[in-house]
């Protein structure tokens, strides 16, 4: 029997192809997306009107059940569509709970967090 033949025995066997990367999912721990105190969303909404085009930010949002941290550059800011776009990644202004401007150093206040 050659190398590689004998070597094929112990290879692991999968029967259930997909299983490992569904069962990984389920080990997700999903959280409730966290509602703004008023305040706070003030804030957000004025650092979101200062916010430009080709502006260096770190985002924080909600996806999918689990907060998510973003830095990037702002590729499109659309107020009207309420929409931000850092690189390729769409973030409706509902989902954002945190937004800071890494150039200027501007962050809204955390006084009132919950999540």
């Amino acid at each position: 029997m050659s190398r590689q033949e004998r070597a094929k025995q112990f290879m692991p066997f999968a029967a259930l192809k997909g299983y490992e990367d569904a069962l990984r999912k389920k080990e997700k721990v999903t959280v409730p997306k966290a509602q703004l105190c008023p305040e706070r969303q003030e804030e957000l909404d004025r650092i979101l009107r200062q916010i430009r085009r080709n502006d260096m930010v770190t985002a924080v949002y909600f996806q999918e059940g689990e907060y998510v941290k973003l830095t990037g550059m702002v590729s499109r800011i659309d107020g009207t569509a309420r929409i931000l776009k850092i690189v390729d990644t769409k973030i409706d202004f509902e989902d954002l709970y945190e937004v800071e401007v890494q150039e200027v150093g501007r962050e809204f206040d955390r006084s009132c967090q919950n999540p």
